[in-house]
């Protein structure tokens, strides 16, 4: 390689690296605030925000990276053509189609990582993430119980309080239950009692020693009854609304599946690194500018040409999984238009007729 090429490498891959961190700081953000809200419903314990917030940063790589090498790509182009420099490198027979090995070089890697993020790491990274949660619902110490402290149950199923918790987080002592449905208010305590698992049939509190009173406060009509030992169902947390979602099945296992809908999230899966080529030699062509123009209204088309293309995606991906789209077409409708129109547009970048002035 050049030494030219060498700082053109070097300027691409510092911009790529720049416009990634403010993406992933503010992806990281939007992650943190949907955690916390999770973790508010029940959905998820409190004390797993950290890891659940870096399992969950995999998922958005393969939708961050993209537009961060499409930005940075834009800029440092444009930046090149504002300073006279791509003048000079036209002067010594360098011209813009003459750039594809540091552009290969920093666009090639970046799609290597989106493919492995996208294929293995944010599957895996799921499945770990539902593992830990579902762990952590065996231990009330993980689930953000604390002795002496009132919580709210999962899925808003009571209100919930413990004198004493073991080191374990299974047995406690001192409780007090309450919950209420359908205007009847059941309050339950308990002198001690342990968390016992299942199976299928879900989580349930052993109580000992306690005392159960039920009734509806409005019609002054109440039943109170004394037990040696009760079982008290604990509420699981509320469903997610993508439970259903395919994002934590691996790879091969969709890649053997007939189903529309894992064919779909595969061909998501698939076209997510292919994008990254896509945007990469679209940005050369794009970045042409005048040497006085403004620089940052290309961010603007950026944006723009981005959210458009990851709209139709995700409307493909949609319509393949509801059978509207044949598994063969997948997501190449889009994906070789795209292909097309930026390869033409490399290839007649620094050829456009100019108009001529006549003397």
């Amino acid at each position: 390689m050049l030494l030219i090429e060498r700082y053109l490498l070097r300027q691409f891959a510092q911009n790529v690296a720049a416009v990634a961190v403010v993406l992933l700081l503010v992806g990281l953000g939007g992650l943190l605030v949907d955690l916390m809200s999770d973790i508010a419903r029940g959905q998820v314990p409190a004390g797993l925000l950290l890891s659940q917030l870096g399992l969950r940063s995999i998922q958005v790589l393969p939708l961050l990276l993209p537009l961060a090498l499409f930005v940075g790509l834009l800029l440092a182009v444009g930046r090149l053509y504002g300073d006279s420099e791509m003048a000079v490198l036209a002067s010594v027979g360098l011209g813009p189609r003459q750039l594809w090995r540091p552009l290969v070089a920093v666009a090639l890697p970046v799609a290597l990582l989106v493919a492995a993020a996208s294929l293995w790491a944010a599957p895996a990274g799921a499945r770990l993430a539902q593992r830990m949660v579902e762990d952590a619902n065996r231990s009330f110490l993980v689930a953000g119980l604390e002795a002496g402290r009132f919580i709210e149950l999962p899925g808003r199923g009571g209100i919930l309080y413990v004198g004493d918790i073991d080191a374990e987080g299974s047995r406690f002592g001192r409780m007090f239950v309450q919950s209420e449905r359908d205007g009847r208010i059941d309050v339950v305590t308990a002198r001690e009692g342990e968390l016992i698992l299942e199976g299928e049939r879900g989580r349930y509190l052993l109580l000992r020693d306690g005392f159960r009173v039920e009734g509806n406060p409005a019609a002054r009509d109440f039943r109170m009854m004394r037990f040696q030992e009760n079982e008290l169902q604990v509420p699981d947390r509320e469903p997610d609304v993508d439970a259903d979602e395919l994002n934590a099945v691996p790879t091969r296992v969709l890649w053997a599946s007939p189903a529309p809908a894992a064919q779909a999230e595969l061909h998501w899966r698939m076209a997510t690194p292919l994008i990254v080529l896509v945007l990469g030699v679209l940005a050369l062509p794009l970045g042409r500018g005048e040497p006085r123009q403004a620089r940052y209204g290309r961010i603007l088309a950026a944006l723009l040409i981005y959210i458009n293309a990851m709209i139709l995606l995700v409307l493909g991906k949609g319509w393949l999984a509801v059978g509207t789209l044949p598994a063969w077409l997948g997501l190449w409708w889009l994906l070789l238009p795209m292909a097309a129109l930026a390869a033409w547009l490399y290839a007649i970048d620094g050829r456009l007729p100019r108009r001529r002035v006549p003397a």
